[in-house]
């Protein structure tokens, strides 16, 4: 008998450049795993049911670090990831081993890729407060990017 082919099989999984979970008193013991690819960041969190994100890397507008006094004690930080991304404008990869380094990696990864893609900021500046509704808050009023 042959062996019936489907869209699947010819699929390549990509190359993962960095994965972690979110950790617990500094031990990878939770169900939220952390990956990124060349293009990707992925985030997949739960036991019995199971949220899947991922995220353009070129859509990363910024980055920023935070370590308390017990995540510096078990050797974890958290890496804020802010985008243009319409599900998700906030990201947080919570407790992570070696935050700042991760940090880092990510930046070079996001300017490598806007650079494969061609675009400059204001392309992606610009797209930032699409969909962002606050309440009390007026994006009308922002000055455009130039």
């Amino acid at each position: 008998m042959a062996k019936k082919t489907t869209v699947f099989d010819n699929l390549q999984s990509p190359e993962i450049l960095w994965k972690d979970r979110k950790r617990i008193l500094g031990m990878p013991i939770s169900f939220t795993k952390y990956s990124v690819d060349n293009e990707r960041l992925y985030i997949s969190a739960g036991l019995f049911s199971t949220e899947s994100n991922e995220l353009l890397l070129y859509r990363i507008l910024d980055f920023s670090c935070k370590r308390t006094l017990w995540q510096k004690m078990f050797g974890v930080g958290t890496v804020t990831l802010y985008s243009a991304d319409q599900s998700d404008h906030t990201l947080a990869l919570v407790n992570i081993k070696k935050p700042e380094q991760v940090k880092q990696f990510l930046s070079q990864l996001v300017e490598k890729e806007r650079e494969s893609r061609g675009l400059i900021g204001r392309e992606i500046y610009g797209t930032a407060h699409i969909g962002m509704d606050h309440d009390g808050c007026d994006h009308d009023d922002m000055d455009p990017i130039i």
